[in-house]
C-alpha cells in the first residue's frame, strides 16, 4: 500500500466498528476499551495511517516543499551543502523546510515525523552518527516517499544517494604526504558506523601500501565524536606515551586536524618541519590558522545541488525510482598548503 492510501474509513471497516469508534481509539478518548485501542492503532499502523490525513494529502497533491535533515547547521560543508539545496529548490518552486539532528538518533526519527507533518513532498538527509538502525527511513522508501541520502549512504539497498570519492581523496591525501619524504603517516578516523569513514580509512592504507613496500607504518585513532577536544587529546597521547611516534597526521575532517594541530603547538612540534598535517573538507578555517591548513575539498555545492535535481525527478515521478540514477559520485580535490609542504 502507498503511503496516505489509508482512511478512518478503511480501518472502521477493516475492524467492523464506527467511523466515530476509530477517531476517539486514535486520540485515547475515556470511553474506548484498552482493547478496543490497541486493535484501532495495530489496524491502522498495518494499513499505514497517518492522523489528520497528512500521508493521504502528501500523494494525492504537491506541498511544493521539501524536507532536508543534516546532523549540524554550522557545520562548514553542510551550510555550502544547503546553499546548493535551495538555489535548484527555489529554482524550480519549491521551499525548504531545514532540520538538524544534532547527531541524535532519537531525534531524526522525531524529526520525521514534524516533515511528514508539514506535508513534504520529498526529503533530502543526511543520518546521524547515532543511526545504525535504518527502518525509520526503509518504511517511507517502501511508501513511495521519495529521498535521496548525501554525504552518508545508509545500509538500504534501494536507497538513492550522491556522495563524493572518499576514498581517492583520502588516497590522495596520503600519497601527497609521502610524496613529501613523510614514512610514518598516523590517520584520525571518524565514526565506525559511517560508510565515509571506512571509505577515507581504506583510502588511507591504500596509498601506504602502493606508495612503497619497505614502508610498513600504521596507525589509527578511533576518534568517534570528531571534535577538537577528542582529537586533542588523542594526539598528546601518541607523542607522549612513549611508543613510536608518525611524522604526518591525515585527519578524518579539519576539525580533528585542528585539534592534531593544537595538541603538536603545545607540544612544541614543529609544522610541517617535524610533523606534516592533512585534513577534510575545506572548512573555512582552515586556509585562517597558522600555518594553512592542507586539506581535500569536498563540491558541497554541487552535492546540494545534484541531490535535489534527483529529489525533483522522483517527485515528478510519483515516487517511480526505475530511470533514476541510484548513485551519484563526485571528486574531490586536495587543496595542498603550508601544513604539510616541507
Amino acid at each position: 500500500m502507498k503511503l496516505g492510501q489509508a482512511t478512518i474509513k478503511d480501518i472502521a471497516k477493516e475492524l467492523n466498528v464506527s467511523l466515530s469508534t476509530v477517531s476517539r481509539a486514535l486520540k485515547n478518548y475515556p470511553g474506548i476499551s484498552e482493547e478496543t485501542k490497541r486493535r484501532v492503532k495495530e489496524t491502522a499502523e498495518r494499513l499505514n495511517y497517518r492522523p489528520n490525513a497528512v500521508a493521504l494529502s502528501l500523494r494525492q497533491s504537491k506541498s511544493f516543499t521539501i524536507g532536508v535533515i543534516i546532523p549540524e547547521v554550522v557545520h562548514f560543508f553542510f551550510s555550502t551543502v544547503i546553499s546548493g539545496i535551495e538555489e535548484v529548490a527555489y529554482a524550480n518552486g519549491y521551499n525548504v523546510i531545514l532540520c538538524q539532528t544534532n547527531e541524535k538518533y532519537e531525534r531524526e526519527k522525531s524529526i520525521l515525523d514534524t516533515m511528514l507533518a508539514n506535508q513534504v513532498d520529498g526529503l533530502l538527509v543526511s543520518f546521524s552518527k547515532e543511526t545504525k538502525d535504518f527502518d525509520h527511513f526503509t518504511k517511507l522508501i517502501e511508501l513511495e516517499l521519495p529521498i535521496v541520502f548525501f554525504d552518508r549512504i545508509p545500509a538500504i539497498d534501494s536507497s538513492v544517494h550522491v556522495t563524493v570519492n572518499d576514498f581517492q581523496g583520502a588516497y590522495d591525501a596520503v600519497t601527497h604526504l609521502l610524496q613529501q619524504g613523510y614514512k610514518k603517516i598516523a590517520h584520525i578516523s571518524g565514526p565506525e558506523n559511517l560508510t565515509i569513514t571506512k571509505q577515507r580509512k581504506e583510502g588511507y592504507l591504500k596509498a601506504i601500501r602502493d606508495f612503497d613496500e619497505a614502508i610498513s607504518y600504521t596507525k589509527i585513532l578511533e576518534c568517534p565524536s570528531g571534535n577538537e577536544d577528542e582529537s586533542f587529546k588523542l594526539v598528546n597521547a601518541l607523542f607522549t606515551n612513549g611508543e613510536e611516534k608518525p611524522d604526518a597526521i591525515f585527519a578524518h575532517h579539519d576539525l580533528a586536524a585542528a585539534g592534531a594541530l593544537m595538541a603538536l603547538k603545545s607540544l612544541g612540534i614543529k609544522i610541517p618541519e617535524e610533523v606534516g598535517l592533512v585534513g577534510y573538507s575545506n572548512w573555512q578555517f582552515s586556509s585562517m590558522i597558522d600555518p594553512p591548513l592542507s586539506t581535500v575539498s569536498q563540491p558541497g555545492a554541487s552535492i546540494g545541488e545534484t541531490a535535489t535535481k534527483l529529489l525533483l525527478d522522483m517527485i515528478n515521478k510519483n515516487g517511480n525510482t526505475g530511470t533514476i540514477s541510484k548513485s551519484v559520485m563526485l571528486d574531490t580535490e586536495l587543496i595542498i598548503r603550508k601544513s604539510s609542504s616541507k
